[in-house]
């Protein structure tokens, strides 16, 4: 996806390279293109074992393979240790017997799903290196500041359990690298590969005080050209004051806080644990120390309205961000909140749940209107930006970042990329949106309680207890699943 690769060439390169497995990974958006290049896989090398893995069919993966049966294995959970395990297997041809032993796999075994219980988090995730250099770099490019970008991982988990997020059931368990091995990698990238710029892909990193400071401090000491940027707590922040004019000093320059509401009742119902006045103050907090805040703000609920859409518009103004961010809410069909909504998820085209397209259809507006509005929140938001704000902060550092903030969006703009804008268009001088859904896969409420009701193995499985149909000897595959090393049932 990254290179544009066409289906034919992609046909064209597998047939080519001849492999004996192809994995894919999908998040939810990417869900149907990672099964489409899976079939063109089936197609190119019949005799290849195909694998996915990633979030969506961690916890879909009834649905998946009803949908994408020519897949062999689905990888559910963290894939470094499990994906070990069964190429193994395969490379000895001997997978198809011992599959039921290996733990986080999912299969079809005479067409039915059978998943087998989930394997432990990963205790060490020191013992992970990634290898940095299987990357073509000139394709990932932080437009901002035009340098090569990355997305390391310090922390994984997160002990928070927020209704709209599937994160920290995915992860199970908060867990951190040592700060030293992680500013090894960091040093990598910069010397080896020429990153400018990094993004951590932690939910939470600076929820351990310590060890956060720790890196902090052992970037400080090796002075690396580098920037980066976080996604953090608000309540991190207001904890960890003192501590801000470190995380600037360690090139901490980027900061999107996940504010997430413009009213206590929404923060309440995500179960968020802050306030409107914490999350005012956090911003402030940020920019004191020379850094950039960026507020998130949730669009698109069941009770949105024209006026919830404007106060959000109204408190970005009160807040003072250097940054806003209108996500839509996506109702991932793996997260708490998405059974609380239940019947109101109409929209089922999961290569719309992309954060900027509106799933929901909210009591008192159309989907359209909210995207027009949303639209609308951003232009004027960035247009006072760019005329009375970018260009007359006096931090130099800050300055060029948020100028270069700026080119991004107008370069996104003009290729109409930004926040899928080449959907909206004019008709008869009024602005139209076209969202583009598959529309077989927009439901009536009728059909979704149907769906439920009578195909209860597509839901999302979010246990990780494994399931094990009736009509297979559920009891060997439990025996070889709990004693791995043991000998078969008699």
């Amino acid at each position: 996806m990254t290179e544009n690769i066409p289906d034919d060439r992609l046909q064209q390169i597998i047939e080519q390279n001849k492999p004996d497995v192809v994995m894919v990974t999908a998040i939810t958006p990417m869900i149907y293109k990672a099964q489409e290049s899976l079939r063109i896989a089936s197609v190119a090398a019949p005799n290849a074992c195909l694998i996915m893995g990633g979030i969506h069919p961690t916890f879909m993966y009834g649905q998946v393979m009803k949908e994408a049966p020519w897949i062999d294995y689905i990888v559910r959970g963290e894939g470094e240790e499990i994906i070990v395990e069964l190429l193994q297997s395969i490379a000895a041809g001997t997978d198809k017997r011992d599959r039921s032993k290996i733990r986080g796999i999912a299969y079809l075994e005479n067409e039915q799903v059978v998943a087998t219980p989930a394997r432990d988090p990963i205790a060490d995730l020191d013992a992970l290196t990634p290898d940095w250099s299987l990357y073509n770099w000139e394709n990932y490019i932080y437009v901002p500041m035009n340098v090569r970008v990355a997305v390391p991982n310090f922390a994984r988990g997160c002990p928070f359990t927020c209704r709209f997020c599937s994160q920290w059931k995915f992860w199970r368990k908060y867990r951190l690298r040592s700060p030293e091995k992680f500013v090894d990698e960091i040093e990598t990238l910069v010397r080896d590969h020429g990153v400018g710029f990094f993004i951590l892909a932690d939910e939470e990193p600076t929820l351990h005080r310590k060890k956060f400071t720790a890196l902090c401090e052992e970037l400080v000491r090796r002075q690396l050209p580098v920037l980066w940027g976080i996604n953090t707590r608000v309540t991190d922040i207001l904890r960890d004051e003192a501590m801000l004019p470190l995380w600037r000093q360690a090139g901490l320059i980027h900061i999107s806080l996940g504010t997430e509401a413009a009213a206590q009742m929404n923060l309440d119902r995500f179960r968020k644990q802050t306030t409107i006045e914490q999350n005012k103050r956090a911003i402030k907090m940020i920019q004191q120390h020379g850094m950039v805040a960026e507020a998130q703000f949730i669009m698109g609920m069941e009770n949105e309205t024209p006026e919830t859409i404007e106060e959000t518009y109204k408190l970005a103004l009160d807040w003072k961000p250097d940054m806003a961010n209108w996500n839509m809410y996506t109702p991932w069909p793996f997260a708490e909140l998405f059974e609380e909504l239940g019947d109101k998820v109409e929209v089922r085209d999961y290569a719309k749940y992309n954060f900027v397209t509106p799933i929901m259809k909210p009591e008192e507006m159309d989907r359209e209107d909210v995207l027009k509005g949303v639209l609308r929140n951003y232009g004027r938001f960035y247009m006072r930006k760019a005329f009375l704000e970018y260009p007359f902060i006096k931090d130099p550092v800050k300055r060029k970042y948020m100028l270069g903030c700026l080119r991004a969006f107008m370069k996104t703009t003009v290729t109409r990329r930004f926040y899928d804008i080449g959907r909206v268009h004019f008709e008869n001088g009024q602005l139209a949106v076209d969202l583009g859904f598959d529309e077989s896969k927009v439901l009536t409420r009728e059909q979704i309680t149907a769906l439920k009701t009578e195909h209860p193995e597509l839901s999302a499985d979010v246990t990780f207890a494994g399931a094990i149909p009736v009509g297979i000897d559920q009891a060997e595959i439990q025996h070889q699943a709990e004693n791995p090393l043991n000998t078969p049932l008699a």
